[in-house]
């Protein structure tokens, strides 16, 4: 089968988890947490975690309640990242951004809702005694990613930054942070779920680092020329930085680089290689259009 369709069955794996998971009450919270998840986006986190996962001889079962986790984390930062403290957005995929459907104090709960049923499906994922120190090491990079040294870090790096002081190199710590972090952490715990060596969870890492900072690469190119999306206004990005054109060739260094980490798997990185290439292909028909 390829990768392609061994992929779309896990995302439909995913979307049914993710469905049992969120609760089905009538409270606003209830409807405010199912609204911010489903229907969501390409599900590029929990996939990056089964295809690291499957790398190494994982099974789906074992993986898909910390896949599911990734995107309860991911959901619950767009939900907070839309506030007007924060990024000010009234839409989010194309409809209104829970603020803005529910109310400011609702999507506040229903975030925190969303990460704390995150750890709570973490820690209630069943496996085997001899997966138990992995299970917690897997909880520990996820946790650590989505904390202060990581995506929370550089949302406030995000929102503090003064546009006219903002060089490469402090995109570069805030992507990497901001964006990037989750995505290396979806990667770490698939590889220790894996149960893979040092070695192979170095290059896993390689391979997320890249990855991570191509994805927001990839965001700035099709996102350039649109402004701001709320009220806030937009601070410099990629393509304001480098140009679309160093953007372009960025994206694809970053991708070959990513891609190249994960040499070593062979046959068993094609998931992983064709995620890095969906991204180089977002950024091509980008500049076709």
């Amino acid at each position: 089968m390829r990768p392609e369709a061994r992929l779309s069955l896990k995302n439909a794996a995913v979307e049914c988890a993710l469905g049992r998971l969120l609760p089905t009450g009538g409270t606003t919270i209830d409807r405010a947490m199912r609204y911010a998840v489903i229907p969501g986006g390409k599900r590029f986190r929990p996939l990056l975690l089964l295809a690291a996962g499957g790398c190494f001889g994982a099974r789906l079962g074992l993986l898909l309640p910390f896949a599911c986790a990734l995107e309860l984390i991911h959901c619950y930062s767009l939900v907070h990242d839309d506030l007007p403290a924060m990024d000010d957005d009234d839409l989010r995929r194309g409809r209104p951004s829970c603020h803005r459907a529910f109310g400011e104090a609702a999507a506040i709960l229903a975030g925190d809702g969303l990460l704390t049923l995150a750890f709570e499906t973490m820690a209630a994922a069943r496996v085997p005694n001899s997966l138990l120190a992995a299970k917690q090491e897997a909880m520990r990079a996820v946790g650590g990613r989505a904390g202060v040294r990581g995506m929370i870090g550089g949302q406030w790096l995000d929102i503090s930054l003064v546009p006219e002081k903002a060089s490469r190199r402090a995109l570069d710590v805030i992507n990497s942070k901001k964006t990037g972090a989750l995505i290396l952490g979806a990667v770490e715990a698939g590889a220790l779920l894996g149960r893979a060596g040092a070695a192979d969870r170095q290059a896993m890492a390689d391979y997320g680092k890249n990855i991570g900072l191509a994805f927001q690469v990839r965001d700035d190119i099709l996102d350039s020329g649109g402004g701001a999306a709320g009220g806030r206004p937009a601070r410099p990005d990629q393509t304001a930085l480098y140009g679309l054109a160093g953007s372009r060739a960025r994206l694809t260094r970053l991708v070959g680089e990513a891609v190249g980490a994960i040499d070593r798997f062979k046959e068993r990185g094609a998931e992983l290689r064709y995620l890095a290439g969906l991204l180089l292909d977002a950024g091509r028909r980008a500049q076709d259009a």
